[in-house]
Formats: structure tokens, sequence, C-alpha cells
């Protein structure tokens, strides 16, 4: 049937969120559907891992993304029309159960994982609670470099005000550490301020090969015995650039690295394999991660 479409239901369950409370969902065609617009999703019952059914979704859909096709084929789609969305779609059934209340400790955990910024965060709390950890009396310990413990009043409303104010205490987090962040899908390149190069001479050139077949008639002269052909002719031309080279000083910083980089107009292609011959060579003082 052309106006049904197989779809993939999936929605989010924030914490707290209690049944008869609504969330939003994402309707996703899994089919050869060509467009969601327009479309209706019908009661479908959206379970945990671990079997049990959270929520309850239905309603329509709406879409940003079109298309068009015209009677040759050529076609033409903006954004996404196989995507829809339900605002408020999945009516909750079933609470997540939370740790919020089951003991004495809270444990907050950190976005980014370092064993500094879970000290600093363990002592602002303490100082500013009015802790002394030189007489054995703290409020906040620093399980590993994602967790700090923290002691919370066991009174639901004494604890719920404990967190208002532990959230709104102000710390600097630790320097992050020297990373490259690479993603080579989109030739994006993120250098952090502290990359630092060893003493390293770099050559960049290119090479480029061109390729051309030509089509050539072979025609024997009117005393021959023989028939006209046609013959491809191959033409190889190889075009090797101008190699520059470049090096560096101990303690390069960031700006004089991409300045060098850009100097020689290297690609974001060619700066990726630059980078990752640096590290290789140990010339690179910093983590090279590849997304």
């Amino acid at each position: 049937i052309k106006n049904v479409a197989a779809v993939a239901v999936h929605a989010e369950l924030k914490p707290f969120v209690k049944p008869g409370q609504t969330i939003d969902v994402t309707v996703s065609s899994i089919g050869e559907a060509a467009s969601l617009q327009g479309g209706t999703l019908v009661q479908t019952f959206l379970k945990g891992l671990d079997g049990n059914v959270y929520a309850v979704a239905q309603g329509s859909l709406v879409v940003s993304g079109f298309g068009a096709e015209g009677g040759d084929g050529s076609k033409i789609v903006v954004n996404t029309p196989t995507v829809g969305r339900i605002a408020n779609g999945a009516l909750v059934e079933r609470a997540v159960t939370s740790g919020f209340m089951q003991n004495d400790f809270l444990t907050l955990n950190l976005n980014y994982p370092d064993f500094t910024t879970a000290k600093i965060l363990a002592d602002t709390i303490n100082s500013r609670l009015g802790a002394d950890p030189s007489k054995g009396y703290v409020i906040a310990t620093p399980l590993d470099a994602a967790s700090v413990r923290v002691t919370a009043p066991r009174d639901v409303g004494q604890r719920v005000g404990f967190l208002a104010i532990l959230e709104n205490f102000e710390f600097t987090p630790a320097k992050a550490s020297a990373r490259v962040v690479i993603n080579s899908r989109t030739g994006t390149i993120v250098i952090g301020q502290d990359v630092r190069l060893l003493p390293a001479a770099i050559t960049h050139g290119g090479l480029t090969v061109t390729i051309a077949e030509n089509q050539m008639v072979s025609q024997p002269n009117a005393l021959a015995d023989g028939d006209t052909v046609v013959t491809t002719q191959s033409i190889v031309d190889v075009n090797l650039d101008d190699t520059r080279m470049f090096s560096f000083d101990p303690g390069v910083t960031l700006d004089e690295l991409v300045r060098a980089v850009n100097e020689v107009g290297a690609a974001p292609g060619d700066l990726m394999a630059i980078l990752e011959a640096l590290r290789e060579a140990g010339a690179l003082q910093g983590e090279l991660v590849v997304i």
C-alpha cells in the first residue's frame, strides 16, 4: 500500500519524568517511503532495554523536508523528508527508577573526566560548605576521574535545597590536555592551544597525473586491402609541483603552526597527513584524535 510506511520510533526519557507527562518522539522511515509529509503515527508502544513499556506514542508528524520528482527521473530533495517529529507525542506510562533518595550520598559525574577537575570540585564544595578535611570532616570526596561523592540530607525537601545550592557553585576546571581532533569525513581540524611541536622539518608537494583518451580513425589507402577502424590513443601526463619545505623550532605554538601550513597552501587532507606524520615522528606534543 503506497500510503503506508514502515518506520522506526524512538524517544528520550529524561530523568524525573513521571507517568502522565508527555515527551517528544522522532519517527524515521526504514522502508521505501519517499516522504513522511502529512503522515500520522498509529499507536506505538515504546519499550526500554528491559522489555517494559515506558511510553505510548501516536499523532501527526511534522516533517521539515520535502522532495519533488520530474517525469524524466530528475528530482530535488530539501532536508530529510523521511524523518519527522511529534511534539509531546508520547504519553509516559512508567517512571524510571532513580537513586536520588536511596542512600546518604549523591554522586556528581563530570562531563569530561579529569582527576584534577574532580579534586577541584571536591575542594570547592568542602570549602563553601564549611568542611575541614584536615580534621576528618568532609562533605565531598573524589572517587575517580569522573565522579565526586557528596554527603546529602535524607529529607527530600532538604536534599532538593542542598542540590540547588551545589549547582550554583562556580569553579575553574583544569586545563584540557593538548589535543588535535580531526574529522576525516568533513575535513574539520581543531587544534588545542597547548599543542606544541618539537624541532622538525616538513616537505609538502603535490603530484598530478592526467590521463586522456583520444579516439583516432585509421583508414587504409585506396590501393591497400583493409578496413577502416577506430583506435584509441592514450596520453599520460605527470606534473610534479614544486616541493616546499619549512622547519619548526622547539616549542612552536598553535598560531605559528597554522600560519606555516597556510603558507604552503596545504588542503585539509594534506594537513591531516602532516599531523599524522608528525605524531609518528614523535614531534607532536599532544594527543591526535581522528573521528
